[in-house]
Parts: structure tokens; C-alpha cells; sequence
């Protein structure tokens, strides 16, 4: 029997279902942005396709932390996942038969949305329930690991299908990459002592609200990242696509750039394998800000090389923040609380993120496109500084 988390029969089906799933959706990823582009050339209806995604994502996520505490978690993954894959199949099917309009993307991606809300605070849940405590870094490390090796070869095959065949293949490929995950996580055997049964609902809303609440490192970290998260997912993925089609060839180029984002990605997951920082917080924070330099060389725009590196920092930064988060939580947070825990977390973190989508096209027509992009450096910079004022932040250690 192998050592570490891959020893453990159940980790093992869940990273083989986590990182099925990201392979499609790298495609669509790519796929979605080239389908709006291509059906109305407008970055703004970009943008509201995408705003329709997180709606019901931020409107749901509190009954889906609650629903993953009283569920077998692995259950609750497998109907997001089905959920899901019908979604795209639907897009699919309409991209590909020509008659697919805006609104039919944005009613899709709104059931998607509504579907994930679901999946986040589960996914958070079980990682505890599948590994033994000491291990945790490790499996948060390799479950994104996983995950982002997928996306290197999702993006960049992605880029190429799309920019071969049509973005419909592309989401096809999504649905299908749902549904296999649905089936390694419906395989999954989980104690049914892990069965968690709740009262109330509103009982459990209001247990979940004091114990998030009531650690300040906790809400403020939160609270960065619903600043963070809205102005660079409309920096990044708004303009982005739009400045790939005009300066670096298309779906092609963007596909790269993703690409040199994930190798970033799994660098960073690399380093978390060896490297166990005592201060969690404090290292997370600091990594974190290896992503504003692909704000930078993207609102420029740099040589294509210059803009793939900034992705590529940008990925490991992303990665050290990410892996040392997940443990953080699931080190802090009783486990019959985590999931109900990760939806707060989940719902502040991308509250502001529709709006932030919405708003980017419009903003950058009538800022233009560089200011727009700065301005979204500027505001992740200083949310990021501003979490290290909180004293907690700064010491929790390691247990």
C-alpha cells in the first residue's frame, strides 16, 4: 500500500473525481469566452453571461454548506456533478446546431452556477473525512496538484480544439468530464457515522454564521478576497480573452497563457509539498501577492512571453495562498462545522464577483482597457496589505 494520501482508498477516488472534472472544464474555460465572442464580438455580454454564473452561485452556497453537513458529502458532489454536465450538455448542443443565443448562455450558466454552490462546501468538507489529520497539507496539496496538472493540458488542448472545430466541442467535452467525476465520486464508501443531521435550518445558518464570525483572521481574510476575487476575475477573465483576440491570435493565445498560469499553479502545489511554514496566514498572504504582476504586464500589453510569465508567477502565488488556506480551515474549524464554515467563506468570497463581471466591459470601453486593469491591481494590492494588520493573520501557527 502506497504511503501518504494516496495510501487511502477514498482520497484517491476523490482526487480522480476533482481532477476529471477540471480537465472539461479547462476546455470550457476557453471554449465559453470564444462563444460569446464569436456570437456578438461584445466583451460586456461576456461579462454578463459570466455575472449569470455567480449569481445563483452566491445566492445558494449557504443551503449547499448546510445541506453538505447533514449529507454524505460525497452524495451531494455526484448530484452537483450531474447537475452540471446536463447543463452543458444543453450549451453544447445549442452552440452546435447554430441556434444558441446570449440569453440561452446565460440561463445555462446560471444552473451551473446554482449546481457548483452545491460542490464548493462539500469538496471543502470531505478532504478531512478521507485523510488522517497530519496529512492534510499534503492531500489539499495534491488534490490541486491534480487538478491544475489537468488544467495544463485542458487549456492548451482546449485553445487548439477551439480554435480547430468551434467552442460547442469544447463545452461537450465539459459535460462529459462531469459525469466521469460524478461516477469516481459516486464510487466513494463513507462511514456512515460521518452522517451529519441537523436540527434546523435556520439553526444551523445561525451556528455556522457565530463560528465564522467569531474568528476575526477568518471574516477579514474573506473580506479580501471579495474585493480580490471581483476586480480580478473581470480584469482577467473579461478583457483577458479580449486582448488575446487582439494581440496574441485568438483562443490560441489565451489557451497559452492559462496554460503558463497552471504550470504556476502546480509549482506552487510542488513547493507545498516539501515546504510546512509554521505561520499559515502570514505565508499565504505574502504569497498571494505574486499576482499582481500579471495585472501589470497584461494592462500593458507585454510580448506575449512577458504576459505567460506573469501568469505563470501569478499561478504560484495563487497556489501557496490556496493550499495553505484549505488547511488552515480544516486545522481551525471542527469538521461537522467545515462545510457549513466553507460556505460563508465561499459566499464572501465571491459575493462581489457577478458585479465585478459586469462591470469590467463597460468600465473599460468608457475608461479604456489599461486604466481598467491597473485600477483592479491597485484594489488587490491594498485589500491584500490590509489583512496583515489583523494580529491573528500574522501568528497562527501551525497545530
Amino acid at each position: 500500500m502506497p504511503r501518504g494520501p494516496f495510501g487511502q482508498r477514498e482520497f484517491r477516488l476523490l482526487f480522480l473525481g476533482r481532477t476529471t472534472s477540471l480537465v472539461g472544464n479547462a476546455f470550457a474555460n476557453v471554449a465559453l469566452a470564444f462563444a460569446v465572442l464569436d456570437l456578438t464580438g461584445s466583451k460586456a455580454d461576456l461579462g454578463y453571461v459570466l455575472a449569470a454564473r455567480s449569481v445563483p452561485l452566491v445566492v445558494f452556497l449557504l443551503a449547499g454548506g448546510i445541506w453538505s453537513d447533514r449529507l454524505p458529502r460525497h452524495h451531494v458532489m455526484v448530484g452537483s456533478n450531474v447537475a452540471s454536465g446536463l447543463t452543458q450538455v444543453a450549451v453544447a448542443a445549442l452552440l452546435l446546431s447554430g441556434h444558441a443565443r446570449i440569453w440561452h448562455l446565460a440561463t445555462l450558466a446560471a444552473l451551473n452556477g446554482a449546481s457548483a454552490a452545491f460542490f464548493f462546501p462539500a469538496s471543502t468538507g470531505i478532504v478531512p473525512q478521507t485523510v488522517p489529520r497530519p496529512m492534510l497539507q499534503s492531500a489539499n496539496a495534491l488534490l490541486r496538484l491534480g487538478l491544475n496538472s489537468s488544467f495544463i493540458g485542458g487549456a492548451a488542448l482546449g485553445g487548439l480544439v477551439v480554435g480547430a472545430t468551434s467552442p460547442g466541442v469544447g463545452i461537450a467535452v465539459d459535460a462529459a468530464s462531469f459525469l466521469l467525476a460524478a461516477a469516481f465520486i459516486g464510487a466513494m464508501r463513507m462511514p456512515a457515522a460521518l452522517r451529519m443531521e441537523g436540527s434546523s435550518f435556520v439553526g444551523e445558518l445561525r451556528e455556522g454564521w457565530h463560528e465564522f464570525s467569531s474568528r476575526p483572521w477568518l471574516w477579514a481574510i474573506v473580506a479580501q478576497f471579495g474585493v480580490v476575487n471581483a476586480v480580478e476575475q473581470g480584469a482577467e477573465n473579461v478583457l483577458g480573452p479580449a486582448i488575446a483576440k487582439a494581440h496574441f491570435g485568438g483562443a490560441t493565445g489565451w489557451g497559452l497563457i492559462l496554460t503558463a498560469q497552471s504550470v504556476g499553479l502546480i509549482v506552487g502545489g510542488l513547493v507545498l509539498l516539501r515546504f510546512r511554514p509554521d505561520r499559515l496566514l502570514l505565508a499565504a498572504t505574502l504569497g498571494f501577492l505574486l499576482t499582481i504582476p500579471f495585472l501589470l504586464v497584461l494592462s500593458v500589453p507585454t510580448a506575449l512571453a512577458g504576459v505567460v510569465a506573469g501568469a505563470a508567477v501569478a499561478g504560484i502565488g495563487i497556489e501557496v495562498f490556496g493550499i495553505l488556506w484549505d488547511t488552515t480551515i480544516q486545522q481551525e474549524i471542527a469538521q461537522e462545522k467545515l462545510s457549513r464554515v466553507s460556505a460563508y467563506d465561499g459566499l464572501g468570497s465571491v459575493a462581489l464577483i457577478p458585479l465585478g463581471l459586469a462591470v469590467a466591459g463597460p468600465v473599460a470601453q468608457a475608461a479604456g482597457t489599461r486604466p481598467t486593469i491597473l485600477g483592479a491591481a491597485a484594489l488587490s494590492l491594498g485589500a491584500t496589505l490590509a489583512v496583515l494588520l489583523s494580529r491573528d493573520v500574522r501568528t497562527i501557527r501551525r497545530s
